[in-house]
């Protein structure tokens, strides 16, 4: 009877361990994946701002003039933005 109550409490010991396991992968692919996209949108916006100061010319302009600066222009290109370009488009 002791034998099979030791052979029980391995088991279980062994199956908790695997799940303790199977938990750090699980949380451990979670934050390897959050990391990812956050690089991911990182790398994004400094290619954007890059492109922003390439094209208006913007190098030298602080942060709050660069917003003044695109607000000025929002509106046009938004009602002009060519199709493929806006929000909801099936081809994104």
């Amino acid at each position: 009877m002791n034998e099979k109550y030791n052979n029980l409490v391995k088991q279980r010991d062994k199956a908790e361990k695997k799940l303790e396991q199977a938990d750090f992968k699980a949380r451990q692919s979670k934050y390897y994946e959050s990391q990812r996209k956050r690089k991911a949108r990182s790398r994004r916006l400094i290619q954007k701002g890059a492109l922003f100061e390439k094209y208006f010319d913007a190098e030298k302009l602080s942060v709050d003039e660069s917003e003044e600066l695109m607000k000025m222009f929002a509106d046009y290109v938004n009602a002009n933005k060519p199709d493929k370009y806006k929000k909801g488009n099936p081809n994104d």
